[in-house]
């Protein structure tokens, strides 16, 4: 697993944790939901960190948190599935965010593709990636991750807003027509 050093050498200051996080805090995000399995039961958490970095090939990147409970299930797992959410999805969004739950009781929102990755049913749209690269970074791990296979339930035609679902300040928002500006 490659790793960043983290270096100050040169810097006469950086910023505090709650300095970034107050600065992203107005950036918003859109929202996923990253499930795995490593062999040992399934995993799911909310993620807005999805970025799609190259179509040819198609690869796309997230980070998690090293205090994720998720975080040991994906540091072994080989494949991924990448939900992207919109609001209608967004009790699957919470509880991928919810804490000290089981994310999979509810048998009848998931199954399992036929190569063994937890999917949950009826969201905007999922993704299958096998895990091309991790790369610590401070107190976090970003993947790289190449698209293996798709499923587009509700498409949203080009230049149409849609629902999309994004975080920003601590709080789910909904995009539509309304919000075009």
């Amino acid at each position: 697993m490659a790793q960043i050093e983290t270096r100050t050498h040169g810097f006469s200051a950086s910023l505090s944790p709650d300095e970034l996080k107050s600065l992203f805090r107005g950036h918003p995000g859109g929202v996923a939901v990253i499930t795995a399995d490593a062999g040992d039961g399934p995993v799911a958490l909310t993620a807005t960190s999805v970025s799609s970095v190259s179509a040819d090939p198609p690869l796309l990147i997230f980070s998690i948190s090293a205090l994720s409970s998720a975080s040991d299930v994906l540091a072994r797992a080989e494949t991924v599935v990448v939900h992207l959410l919109d609001a209608h999805d967004l009790e699957v969004a919470e509880l991928g965010a919810s804490s000290g739950v089981d994310r999979f009781a509810e048998t009848h929102r998931w199954s399992r593709l036929i190569t063994g990755e937890p999917v949950y049913h009826d969201v905007r749209a999922w993704v299958r990636c096998a895990v091309v690269n991790r790369m610590d970074t401070g107190t976090a791990t970003v993947f790289a991750a190449h698209a293996l296979q798709s499923h587009i339930e509700r498409d949203v035609e080009p230049g149409v807003p849609g629902d999309a679902l994004v975080y920003h300040n601590r709080t789910w928002h909904r995009l539509g027509e309304h919000s075009r500006i």
